[in-house]
């Protein structure tokens, strides 16, 4: 693999204040070969003002210019926040995004209750677009019956028999009583995405042990299958695992623990991707010291990562003050570091060139930006 070329798709330094800290990439290719890059924008991450923006390009991601549109962050009637929209080509060229909606009636609750270890109150919503992007449809909730906590990990995939799937995870909303409970979901769409009505476990440890955190997911070759790829976290060892991956399909119906399996890879999030010579990529933040985001090649279907076959994208220096090194993580102290830290979420796209194209956050506390880097992988 080789690096070719990286720039900005939205920077920062060129920003008002209320549109100054970036993160939560997403990036979609449409059949024309149009890019639409989609990031939180805010004062600070999951400001009570963070807003979704989204970006456009059409030379295969060497530029880029703003969609001028504005999301509305109210939602029926309650004021709010947004998290950042995936995106997937509909047939006829329809545009659908999702993402997440969060509830600011109070603006002094924070994202996360160290007391409750729970949630600010939120919704999964989608809006659609028949412009390719320059305007969208007012929100629509997207219905999670029996699960809280709900929040967008995407991206939105879609099989070539017009299954299409959205990634989020459940935990407990703020004021719920009781032990926090995670799990990675999908819910799916059988009818072009107007309604996702069915939902598919991915991933829950049957013990609550482990937390399947972030989840990013790519199709598989035939309907239905997909590769996911797990931030994981140990609560008993107080500390990250290294990269967890699982081969699934949607017609599954056995428990998901035991397809889920530690991969080689030290690090948070990763983006996986299938090659159409077989070989499955996957771009991951490793936070730990130096910070990199490095996209690896597997050959044998996740078993192994060859370490000289990887090719580190982005080296970091945190600079953000942070509490928490690798291991005996205090919990609470974690979800406080995960709104400082300075550069991740990885994203990952298939340029159908011979290139991928990776896009990810970075820069320094008060001013994050959203990055490109272009790769020859063939």
């Amino acid at each position: 693999m080789q690096l070719e070329d990286r720039g900005l798709i939205f920077d920062a330094a060129q920003q008002p204040p209320e549109a100054r800290v970036n993160a939560f990439t997403s990036v979609a290719r449409l059949k024309s070969g149009t890019l639409i890059a989609g990031h939180q924008s805010g004062t600070a991450k999951h400001s009570v003002d963070a807003t979704l923006r989204l970006d456009r390009s059409t030379d295969g991601g060497r530029t880029w210019a703003p969609i001028p549109y504005r999301f509305a962050t109210s939602l029926e009637g309650t004021p709010g926040s947004l998290s950042p929209g995936a995106i997937v080509e509909l047939p006829g060229g329809r545009l659908l995004l999702a993402g997440t909606w969060f509830d600011r009636s109070d603006p002094d609750r924070p994202l996360f209750d160290p007391e409750t270890q729970g949630l600010l109150h939120c919704r999964l919503v989608m809006a659609t677009s028949g412009d390719g992007g320059t305007t969208w449809s007012p929100w629509k909730i997207i219905s999670t019956p029996g699960l809280t906590g709900c929040a967008a990990t995407g991206p939105l995939l879609r099989w070539s028999d017009g299954t299409i799937v959205f990634g989020f995870e459940s935990y407990k909303e703020f004021d719920e009583p009781g032990p926090s409970r995670h799990a990675a979901w999908l819910t799916i769409s059988r009818d072009g995405g107007e309604t996702f009505p069915d939902l598919h476990l991915v991933a829950q440890h049957p013990d609550h042990a482990l937390f399947y955190w972030d989840q990013r997911i790519c199709a598989g070759t035939n309907p239905g299958e997909y590769t996911a790829l797990f931030w994981t976290h140990d609560l008993a060892q107080q500390k990250d695992l290294h990269v967890h991956l699982k081969h699934g399909s949607l017609h599954d119906k056995g428990h998901p623990f035991p397809r889920i399996r530690e991969t080689t890879i030290r690090g948070q999030i990763g983006a996986p991707l299938w090659l159409d010579d077989g070989r499955l990529l996957a771009f991951v933040v490793d936070r730990h010291h130096p910070g990199t985001m490095t996209l690896w090649s597997s050959r044998d279907r996740g078993q192994t990562w060859p370490d000289d076959e990887k090719l580190i994208i982005h080296v970091h220096a945190e600079r953000a003050a942070l509490t928490q090194q690798g291991t005996k993580v205090d919990f609470n102290e974690y979800w406080d570091d995960m709104l400082k830290w300075s550069f991740g979420h990885p994203s990952l796209v298939d340029l159908e060139d011979g290139r991928v194209l990776c896009v990810f956050y970075a820069g320094v506390p008060g001013r994050l930006s959203i990055h490109w880097a272009r790769v020859r992988v063939r």
